[in-house]
């Protein structure tokens, strides 16, 4: 196992995710709901350990095997659980950090499960958040790392491999590895934009 490659991986997608964090802060901070700073350091914790993982890795190339690819998706969806829930733990009062564990693998996964109750009471940069959580797992974040991992010099057939379940695994729908990824998340913001619109038109409001 390349550990070096495993850390500079996980210091990117960490990256990835914390620019996630972002709408959230801003609906916050439009809605003033007072968690605008619970956010912001969420964000903050987040990025800066990506970066500081990142930075302390080797930038040469390395060619994974498959068993890299298993490991860094493993290692990653374990990590990212735990990022997932700074956010719950620091904006929801009185929330234990195993509820907000659960509630973070719980989107990531989309399971559907949660712990939380009233949550048409919750300000709406919270509800923004776990939605969000679960539509980046239906796709899967590591997906959309892929379509990036080439330009630092990383292979990423083997983490979509890896990541993506079923027989598709071995079915690319462009000759690149990182135009597909790019395909599949294309075809995947415009299903979301067109429901959105079809839910719209028969009646929710635009947040919903």
């Amino acid at each position: 196992m390349h550990t070096s490659i495993n850390q500079r991986i996980m210091g990117l997608l960490l990256m990835i995710f914390s620019i996630f964090l972002l709408p959230s802060t801003l609906i916050s901070f439009f809605q003033q709901d007072g968690l605008t700073q619970a956010f912001g350091y969420a964000y903050l914790i987040t990025a800066l350990v990506g970066f500081l993982l990142w930075l302390a890795s080797p930038s040469e190339r390395i060619e994974m095997k498959i068993h890299d690819g298993f490991i860094i998706v493993v290692s990653f969806w374990v990590v990212l659980g735990f990022a997932g829930a700074i956010p719950f733990y620091l904006t929801i009062p009185n929330l234990a950090f195993t509820d907000a564990l659960f509630e973070s693998i719980s989107g990531l996964t989309t399971t559907g499960g949660t712990v939380l109750t009233h949550l048409d009471d919750m300000p709406r940069s919270i509800l923004y958040y776990r939605q969000q959580l679960q539509w980046l797992g239906g796709m899967g974040i590591i997906v959309l790392a892929v379509a990036i991992l080439p330009m630092l010099g990383i292979g990423g057939m083997q983490l979509y491999k890896a990541e993506t379940p079923g027989p598709i695994k071995d079915n690319k729908l462009t000759p690149r590895i990182a135009q597909t990824a790019k395909a599949l998340w294309a075809i995947y913001l415009g299903l979301t934009l067109l429901c959105a619109a079809a839910y719209y038109l028969a009646g929710m409001s635009l947040f919903d």
